[in-house]
């Protein structure tokens, strides 16, 4: 049985972040299923518009071995405000399956306490935000505390993609996929 994972999109969501790690997942053998807030098209930070797969309220019961948010910081305002999402993310959690979150999606695992007190980054101009309730590190691309894997910004989605792509699909096939896309 395939891994699977669950990309939520809110308006305004940072698309490089999205994309790369979309693609690197399914590149990887990993099923994903992208879930808007809604159920409409979602335009993303820069006006790139993404049509979701389904919605969230649809898929909020199903299991998934990863749950993936991108940054972008209306986005991640979107993500933050979501009951939906943040119960998803306390089941995950509970569940002992894998979080993972870029940039400014940190600050959604913050507003809904997931992961409190576990190691962490973000987008540099955040950790003021995150640094009282995580260990957080800014110097380094991608960590992961357990279950929970974070990463800085745009620049580092495929790190971060390559690192869930790893836990989920092992090493070998994490090397194929980087050697295909001439990152190794």
């Amino acid at each position: 049985m395939p891994k699977t994972a669950l990309i939520v999109l809110a308006e305004g969501a940072e698309e490089m972040e999205f994309v790369i790690s979309a693609d690197v997942l399914r590149r990887a053998g990993i099923k994903v299923t992208v879930a808007g807030l809604s159920d409409k098209p979602v335009k993303c930070s820069r006006d790139v518009v993404i049509n979701p797969d389904t919605s969230l309220e649809k898929v909020k019961d199903e299991e998934f071995n990863v749950v993936v948010l991108p940054g972008g910081i209306c986005g991640c305002e979107e993500m933050s405000k979501s009951d939906i999402l943040g119960e998803l993310l306390k089941k995950q959690e509970k569940e002992e399956r894998f979080v993972a979150a870029i940039c400014a999606a940190p600050t959604v695992l913050a507003a809904h306490s997931i992961g409190l007190g576990k190691t962490l980054t973000s987008y540099p101009g955040l950790k003021p935000k995150l640094d009282s309730l995580y260990k957080y590190v800014d110097d380094e691309k991608v960590i992961q505390d357990g279950k929970l894997i974070t990463s800085r910004g745009p620049g580092t989605a495929f790190d971060f993609a390559l690192k869930i792509s790893e836990v989920l699909a092992g090493e070998e096939k994490t090397r194929e996929v980087a050697k295909g896309l001439l990152l190794i």
